[in-house]
Formats: C-alpha cells, structure tokens, sequence
C-alpha cells in the first residue's frame, strides 16, 4: 500500500473532525445531560435524593421549608433521580457544558412550604404533598377530616387508635 493511497481515501472522504467547541455539537439520540427539576412538580418527596449514587442531590428542612438542592458539580447524568421521581419533576436535558465561575451558577433548589401538625406543632410534610393527598381523597369520594390530616404519622396513628378503641368499647 502506497502512501498516497491513505491521502486519496482522507480526500474522497473529507472533513471528519467536528469544529467544537466553536460550533455546537450535535449529541446523539437518548444523551443524558444535566437534570432539572420542575418546581411546578415537585412535591418533596425526597425520592431522587435517595436514589442520587454521588449524592449531588440532597434535601433538608429549614424555617418551615424544604430544600430539594441538586450541585451540578457532584452529579454524573446517570438519570436515576429521573426514574424514581413519582411526579415525572425531574427530566435529562441534553446539556452538558457545566462550566461556570461561581459555584452557585452549579446549584438548582427547589423550596416548598412544609406543613406542621396541628397537635405537636412538628413539620412533617409538604404543603404541596398534603393538597395533593386531599384533593385526591376528595375525587375517589373519601371524606377525611382535613385536621386528621394535618397531624404528623405518630399523631395520626395514635388517633387511629383511639378511634379503633372507642368503636370497641361501644359493642
């Protein structure tokens, strides 16, 4: 084989080499790039964070408030945070240039208003998550008292059983 023959072929060919970074690059079908979470969506669930190998996705209450706060700089685009969100709130874009000069511009948060007990006063839930619970309690034509609702799991239990005994107790 000539020398020439592998000249020949580059130019029957031609340009291969993409111009990136001075040209977008076209990334194939299926990437998975940065997540984001839709904070329309988001209930605070808190599903994604367990699911986050690198942990870049972490959650935690404050001043009556839940932080879900996803540091882009941790995370490895695996998706999983996107299959388990129940409320299809987080997709994969096909973004991945993630530099940035401060390490705020690598943080998404998303805060939703928690919702206390109304008997221990502790904040246990999201708003969002509890509107969504009675609205659809009210649509399968349950009718709950909203107040039990508004009580924390310990509290809501013990009041279970304290129906549950009186309904007893009257037989």
């Amino acid at each position: 084989m000539s020398r020439f023959t592998l000249l020949k072929k580059a130019r029957e060919v031609g340009v291969v080499t993409e111009k990136y970074p001075y040209e977008p690059t076209k990334v194939p079908e299926g990437f998975r790039g940065k997540p984001e979470i839709d904070p329309e969506k988001c209930m605070g669930c808190g599903a994604c964070v367990a699911a986050c190998p690198p942990n870049a996705l972490t959650s935690f209450d404050e001043d009556g408030y839940r932080t879900i706060r996803i540091f882009y700089g941790r995370c490895i685009f695996c998706g999983r945070c996107a299959d388990v969100c129940p409320e299809q709130a987080i997709r994969m874009t096909e973004e991945f240039e993630l530099t940035a000069d401060d390490h705020e511009d690598l943080i998404q948060e998303v805060r939703l208003k928690l919702v206390k007990c109304s008997v221990c006063g502790r904040y246990y839930d999201t708003d969002r998550h509890y509107r969504k619970i009675l609205k659809e309690l009210e649509e399968a034509g349950l009718k709950i008292d909203p107040e039990v609702l508004r009580r924390c799991p310990e509290h809501r239990t013990s009041t279970s059983s304290e129906l549950i005994g009186l309904r007893r107790a009257r037989r």
